[in-house]
């Protein structure tokens, strides 16, 4: 890390953001104290004509963050899903970032994909527009396949981006650590991690061939859901700089006056928004982790089509089921359910005490549930339980926190749709529903006889991995970990009883 160009790229950052005046608006957002706003005007008003200046048009954060360059845009349309952390008012201010930047011209989007594909454009499509949006990593346009004459969607990579981002997050890391000295009020909100999870989720959008692959998954995981569509990708004319996509038109989301003139019920889309987000991170385990009204439209017939799939989350099995249940367990008010299902899968340290927990749990239920219906909010739900589990011991999980902030953005969307939405009246059903069918004896017995078939492929191996057990339990120069107080001979036999009971039940089913 090349620290002088760092420490520039801080003041600059702060000369910026005093110029534009965006610097009261980040400071307040950040509800940070008088010193902490002293400090910063301290370091960023001597350098206030190094500045760059933006387009005066725009809001000033938004001003601060487009002349900044991508990595500080992007980390602008993070932000902007996150209006539990900046606040309604700077979370409205930087929804511009999603969807309306200035594009690059279109003969350098031109270059870009001859290059990628090897051939002339021309040689690819009949027709291709000039952009019809661009955002921090990426624009896209309008074309025609000339062999086969489809309408598809072309997104190509901004040149340079990569070598752009990489710089702007090293300077991102030391203000990141420059904020945690200085500033003790934030380390609540963990900037370094922050910092982390951005780096990991902008490095993957810089490839599009993962984006492709993650469309492509989704498009099949989806393709049963009603009133739900997902371009799929043109494999042959895709690659790293660049993806294609069918073309999908639509509605903006945002756009209220226009669905209603389409003749759509926003109830109806408000409702099945939230109810399919849930669904596939519940049922699918993979979600779309950037789902705010730029991304989705409404076709024609009322379909939602969901756009831009850089950020996917995933969650495994036992996770998901983990946390339907505390879902259910809070929908039920079971509180000590839901304690008990924290301590049975780890999440919070057993030394802890668990009727302590429920009772913090309680605290968390009872004053959402006493709202009126139309004002009980998941999200909510969601940031007050993670603020407790954190209190006793809980470690954070960076998909978890994908899941809730895309639960906050998704709750945005309905409500945005549907002001008088009850979210338990929605939700309910898909988490119980999920919870019928995964947890519980159906559920256990389709697990044996999925063990049953993992420890089939290791039979023929199972003796020697007991000799090798045997002897390594048996010298005392080998240290074995493994649960105190559990002898190996144990273990084997509890491997081979699940083995039977596994075939057994296989068999059966």
């Amino acid at each position: 890390m090349r620290g002088p160009h760092n420490i520039w790229r801080l003041i600059r950052t702060l000369a910026t953001l005093e110029q534009t005046g965006a610097m009261d608006q980040v400071l307040a957002a950040f509800q940070a104290p008088k010193r902490a706003r002293l400090a910063a005007k301290v370091l960023g008003w001597p350098f206030k004509w190094l500045g760059l200046r933006g387009d005066p048009a725009l809001p000033p954060a938004t001003r601060a963050l487009t002349a900044l360059g991508p990595a500080y845009i992007k980390f602008g349309q993070i932000l902007s899903t996150r209006p539990d952390i900046v606040g309604e008012a700077l979370a409205e201010q930087l929804k511009y970032l999603q969807d309306k930047l200035p594009p690059f011209p279109t003969e350098v989007a031109k270059r870009i994909i001859a290059e990628e594909l090897g051939v002339p454009v021309d040689q690819v499509f009949s027709e291709f527009s000039e952009p019809v949006a661009a955002a921090s990593i990426a624009q896209v346009h309008r074309a025609r396949m000339r062999d086969t004459g489809q309408e598809v969607a072309v997104k190509v990579l901004r040149p340079g981006i990569e070598r752009a981002f990489r710089k702007d997050i090293d300077a991102f890391y030391l203000m990141a650590r420059t904020v945690e000295i200085i500033a003790p009020f934030a380390r609540r909100l963990r900037p370094m991690d922050v910092i982390t999870h951005f780096e990991g989720v902008v490095m993957e959008e810089l490839d599009l061939r993962l984006e492709c692959s993650a469309a492509s998954e989704f498009a099949d995981n989806t393709k049963v859901d009603e009133g739900f569509q997902v371009p799929r990708p043109v494999w042959r004319l895709s690659g790293r700089q660049l993806m294609t996509l069918a073309w999908a038109e639509g509605t903006n989301m945002a756009d209220n006056a226009a669905i209603d003139a389409a003749g759509h019920d926003r109830k109806v889309l408000g409702a099945r928004v939230l109810s399919l987000f849930l669904k596939h991170a519940l049922r699918d385990g993979l979600f779309h982790g950037d789902m705010h009204q730029g991304n989705l439209k409404v076709a024609a017939n009322g379909d939602i089509i969901a756009y831009d799939f850089g950020i996917m989350g995933r969650i495994d099995e036992y996770t998901r089921r983990v946390y339907a249940e505390i879902l259910m367990g809070f929908i039920g008010k079971d509180y000590r359910r839901v304690a008990e299902v924290h301590f049975e899968a780890g999440y919070v340290p057993a030394n802890r005490d668990i009727d302590e927990f429920a009772r913090a749990l309680r605290a968390v239920g009872e004053p959402i549930f006493g709202m009126d219906a139309n004002r009980i909010s998941m999200a909510r739900l969601l940031s007050y339980l993670f603020e407790v589990t954190e209190r006793f011991g809980m470690e954070t999980r960076t998909e978890l926190i994908l899941l809730q902030r895309t639960m906050v953005v998704v709750e945005g969307v309905a409500r945005g749709l549907d002001p008088q939405i009850n979210i338990w009246q929605v939700a309910g059903p898909v988490v119980s529903g999920y919870v019928s069918r995964n947890v519980g004896p159906v559920a256990l017995l389709r697990d044996l006889a999925q063990t049953a078939r993992v420890l089939a492929r290791f039979g023929p191996r199972l003796p020697q991995i007991m000799e090798a057990a045997l002897i390594r339990q048996a010298e005392p120069s080998v240290i074995v970990v493994q649960p105190r107080g559990v002898p190996v001979w144990v273990g084997v036999v509890g491997v081979l009883a699940a083995l039977a009971v596994g075939v057994a039940v296989g068999i059966w089913l």
